[in-house]
């Protein structure tokens, strides 16, 4: 018995060796897309700062504003100090006031108690703070609706009323739930004078549900022309000498991103100043089940490399997140402690936050 033990012993050490061996790949032999980060040795969260609110409203896409505080848009739920039916809209933006173990959640526009109405449908993914106008992606209804079309909302009230642009990117064009690159606060700290944004290629089309294959678009278009469809340029590739390729022609369009597990129907990319890293997050093989790609690449188009590619596993939670994002205002000096954003179904289906750090080399 006790050889056996001592056996048993011997093997779960080395399988586990294997594992993080493997770029931090899945126990359950998934394997990621790309090598391990050279960059992040390992990532670690605290789940004792898990705070949880707005029970009911699901989302929380965060950009970091010209005021100083945080916006952030839910679907489907009242907000902060509503609930799935009290104060319940399909779409409603939140301004987050404070540090990040101290903050308070407003609701702007839409849901309980709010300082204005809502007066639009949809849900979001995507939304950013420009020189002191917030821009917000927007799908209609919910689940497989939301793949009809994607289009931009702008506001020059710091979320208090927004105005549709009069285009949209369209089911046939493939691409949904545009997001945008998170920089420091109202976007300084770009790396030029262009706005980067990704949508994640449609495969599935008849539910929300991971995309297989997985592609991911990236796009780019001037800071003063964001609401100008003619001005977006697509990434199309790298050219002989290591530059990207921009093309005005969606058709023409390459993935800046693949993952033959699948990518989400959502994804969030962020830039971390200090670690000089761009973060990209999203699920892979099923939706609803925790699933958590975290990569990180030098520029929006890559290398990639993977930080971690798991589940969510911890005991605090139930394994049904779906989207997850950083809040950069709440980065250290350093760029290792962070604070994670994330939602998801049943008890998930609510506001989370989870202090993190990155391990590195240095």
């Amino acid at each position: 018995m006790l050889k056996d033990n001592a056996l048993k012993v011997f093997i779960f050490g080395l399988v586990l060796c294997l594992t993080l061996a493997c770029g931090r790949s899945r126990a359950d032999n998934i394997e990621a897309p790309y090598p391990a980060s050279t960059a992040i040795s390992n990532i670690v969260f605290d789940w004792d700062t898990h705070i949880r609110q707005a029970p009911g409203s699901d989302n929380w896409i965060m950009t970091w504003a010209s005021d100083g505080h945080q916006y952030s848009a839910w679907g489907d739920g009242g907000g902060f100090k509503g609930t799935n039916r009290k104060g319940r809209v399909s779409l409603g933006v939140a301004r987050i006031e404070g540090d990040k173990d101290a903050y308070v959640g407003v609701n702007v526009w839409g849901g309980q108690d709010a300082e204005n109405p809502a007066t639009a449908e949809g849900k979001s993914y995507g939304l950013i703070s420009i020189e002191g106008i917030l821009y917000m992606w927007v799908s209609p209804g919910s689940n497989a609706q939301g793949y009809r079309e994607s289009r931009l909302y702008q506001s020059n009230d710091q979320g208090a009323s927004w105005a549709a642009a009069d285009w949209a990117f369209e089911q046939s064009d493939g691409l949904i739930f545009p997001t945008f690159i998170q920089y420091g606060q109202d976007y300084q700290g770009a790396r030029d004078e262009y706005v980067y944004i990704y949508a994640n290629y449609l495969k599935e089309d008849t539910k929300l549900a991971v995309q297989k294959p997985g592609e991911i678009a990236l796009m780019r278009v001037s800071k003063t022309g964001i609401l100008d469809r003619s001005q977006y340029a697509f990434f199309s590739g790298i050219n002989e000498d290591g530059d990207p390729v921009w093309s005005p022609e969606l058709e023409r369009r390459s993935p800046a991103f693949t993952d033959q597990n699948g990518v989400g129907w959502t994804t969030s990319v962020s830039y971390n100043p200090a670690l000089q890293r761009y973060f990209l997050m999203t699920e892979h093989d099923k939706t609803f089940e925790s699933n958590l790609g975290i990569f990180d690449a030098p520029e929006p188009w890559g290398p990639w490399t993977t930080v971690l590619y798991d589940r969510l596993n911890t005991d605090d939670i139930e394994q049904t997140a779906f989207f997850y994002n950083f809040a950069n205002k709440w980065l250290s000096e350093d760029g290792k402690d962070f604070v994670l954003v994330f939602t998801g179904i049943k008890s998930n289906d609510s506001w989370n936050t989870v202090e993190g750090r990155f391990e590195t080399s240095q």
